[in-house]
C-alpha cells in the first residue's frame, strides 16, 4: 500500500485537507498517516489535534515545534524545532509520499526534513500571491522544494511552472476548501446558533484579520482602526475568529478580547468554530471582513461579500464579490457600506469563485495514487 502523509498545522489548513484525508482513507489501495503540529497541539489555539480525533482520523505523530511566542525570532526557532521533529517522525513513519498545502511556516519545516529524507512532496495551493505576508516567499520555496503539484487555478498553474517546475507535475484541480461547501450539509440559523451560542440579528458580520507581516503598520493600529470601523455599525452582530500565531497575533487578541467584553451582547470571539460551524456562519453573514483567504475563496462560493483589508491577500484571483480597501477607518467604512448596498448584493448573488467546481480532493487522490514518485528534479526552462 502506498503511504501518503498529510500534514497539517492549523485548524484552517486541516478544514482545507479533511476531505481529501477522507479519500485517501477510504481508498485500500492507499494508507493514510497523519501529522499534527504547530496551533493543533497548543492550549492557546484550541487543541484543534482533538477535532481530527474526533473526525476518525488517527494521528500517526504529534511534531511540538511552536513556543510561547509571537515574535520573529520565536517563530524562526519554531521552525528549526519542526526541521528536529519532522526529522524523527518521517524516520519512523517512512512514508512514500508527504502531502502538504499552502504557505506557513510548519509547512516549510516539514518539507525541508523531507527533502534531506528523500521523500516525495507533494504541495496544494502553490502558485499564489500574498504579497503582506512572509507567507510569500515560504509558498514560494515549497514550490521548489516540492515535485508535484496541485494548483487552484490555471494562472497558478502556469506561475508554478514558470517557478522552473515541468509542466507534468503540475496540475489545476481547484481549491479544496469548495469541497466543503459541496460536501456539507450546513447549518441553517436556528441549529447554528444553538451550536456556537451565537445570538444572530438583522445584520451580521464575520471578521478575522490576521497581522500582514510584511506590511509598514503595526498590527494594534490596523486592528484599532478596524474596530472603530465597526463602531460605525452599532446594530451589527460580529462573529470574530482569532489569528493565526503570527508575529504579533497576540496583540490582535487582547484587542479582540477587550471590544468583545464592552459589546457581548452582539459579538463574540472565537478561537476555532470547526469547518462546519464556519462555512454556516458564512451562510448567515451579510459580510465577510478582514484578511483571511476564506474571504477570498470560501466566501463567494457561499454569495457573501468580502471587505478585504490591506496586502495580505494582494495578487490574489478575486471573484467580483470581493471588495479591496486600505487600512483606515473611513477606507473600510465605505467598503462595508458598498458591500451592503443593494446594487453590490445582485453582484455578490451572480458572481462565481475562480477555484473549480468542488472535486479537488477527488482529483488530488487520483494523482497521488497514478504518480511515479521520485525526488529527482529538472529545472524546466521556458
Amino acid at each position: 500500500m502506498r503511504r501518503i502523509c498529510v500534514v497539517t498545522g492549523t485548524r484552517a489548513e486541516y478544514g482545507l485537507l479533511y476531505w481529501l484525508m477522507k479519500e485517501i482513507q477510504a481508498d485500500r489501495e492507499l494508507q493514510l498517516q497523519v501529522m499534527v503540529t504547530g496551533m493543533h497541539l497548543s492550549p492557546e489555539f484550541g487543541l484543534t489535534y482533538k477535532i481530527i480525533e474526533e473526525d476518525g482520523f488517527i494521528i500517526d505523530a504529534k511534531v511540538e515545534m511552536l513556543l510561547s511566542s509571537d515574535t520573529p525570532i520565536g517563530i524562526a526557532k519554531s521552525i528549526g524545532l519542526g526541521v528536529i521533529g519532522f526529522a524523527d517522525a518521517l524516520e519512523r513513519l517512512k512514508p512514500d509520499i508527504m502531502v502538504v498545502l499552502g504557505d506557513r511556516y510548519e509547512i516549510l519545516a516539514a518539507v525541508q526534513a523531507a527533502m534531506v529524507a528523500r521523500i516525495p512532496i507533494a504541495h496544494i495551493h502553490g502558485g499564489e500571491l500574498t504579497e503582506g505576508a512572509i507567507d510569500e516567499g515560504i509558498r514560494h520555496a515549497v514550490t521548489k522544494l516540492a515535485h508535484f503539484h496541485f494548483a487552484a487555478a490555471e494562472p497558478y498553474r502556469r506561475r508554478i511552472i514558470q517557478l522552473g517546475e515541468q509542466p507534468n507535475t503540475v496540475f489545476t484541480v481547484g481549491a479544496p476548501g469548495l469541497d466543503n461547501i459541496k460536501n456539507l450539509q450546513l447549518l441553517d440559523r436556528e441549529d447554528f446558533e444553538k451550536a456556537t451560542g451565537f445570538k444572530l440579528g438583522k445584520l451580521n458580520f464575520m471578521v478575522t484579520y490576521h497581522p500582514e507581516t510584511l506590511g509598514n503598520t503595526s498590527s494594534s493600529e490596523t486592528m484599532f482602526n478596524l474596530l472603530n470601523a465597526l463602531d460605525h455599525f452599532c446594530d451589527a452582530h460580529i462573529i470574530f475568529t482569532r489569528p493565526n500565531s503570527d508575529a504579533d497575533s497576540r496583540v490582535i487578541n487582547r484587542m479582540l478580547d477587550k471590544y468583545v467584553e464592552r459589546a457581548k451582547e452582539r459579538t463574540a470571539v472565537f478561537t476555532s468554530l470547526g469547518q462546519l460551524n464556519y462555512l454556516s456562519a458564512l451562510k448567515h453573514v451579510d459580510v465577510v471582513i478582514g484578511n483571511s483567504s476564506s474571504g477570498i475563496i470560501e466566501a463567494p462560493a457561499c454569495h457573501v461579500a468580502t471587505v478585504n483589508i490591506g496586502d495580505r491577500q494582494k495578487g490574489r484571483l478575486k471573484s467580483d464579490s470581493v471588495i479591496d480597501c486600505d487600512a483606515s477607518v473611513q477606507s473600510v467604512v465605505a467598503a462595508i457600506n458598498k458591500a451592503l448596498s443593494t446594487e453590490f448584493r445582485k453582484i455578490t448573488n451572480e458572481s462565481l469563485p475562480p477555484y473549480g467546481d468542488g472535486n479537488a480532493s477527488q482529483h488530488i487522490k487520483h494523482h497521488l495514487k497514478s504518480a511515479v514518485l521520485t525526488t529527482r528534479k529538472i529545472f524546466f526552462d521556458i
